[in-house]
């Protein structure tokens, strides 16, 4: 599966696909969330927890330009690709 392909998902099946195909990398708090990173199929995603209301609220293909690179990478080795991947 190819990143747009699992942009086009819905929420549900996005969910299922990252727990089933997905490899969970680490995860950070960031502001009200817990953001769970994963690798699928040679691209990095985040999904956004909201520990109050106990849902996944989101989940999206990961930003290499935003600042939350740096919660990850402090935490953990990645890749030296993981900041050319989005």
């Amino acid at each position: 599966m190819k990143v747009e392909e699992f942009v086009s998902l819905s929420l549900f099946k996005k969910i299922k696909t990252l727990y089933v195909e997905g490899e969970f990398v680490t995860s950070i708090r960031y502001y009200r969330y817990k953001v769970n990173l994963f690798l699928l199929n040679g691209f990095y995603v985040e999904a956004f927890y909201h520990p109050k209301t106990d849902r996944i609220e989101k989940i999206v293909p990961f930003d290499s330009n935003h600042s939350r690179k740096k919660f990850y990478t402090d935490q953990v080795k990645l890749p030296h690709w993981f900041e050319k991947v989005s």
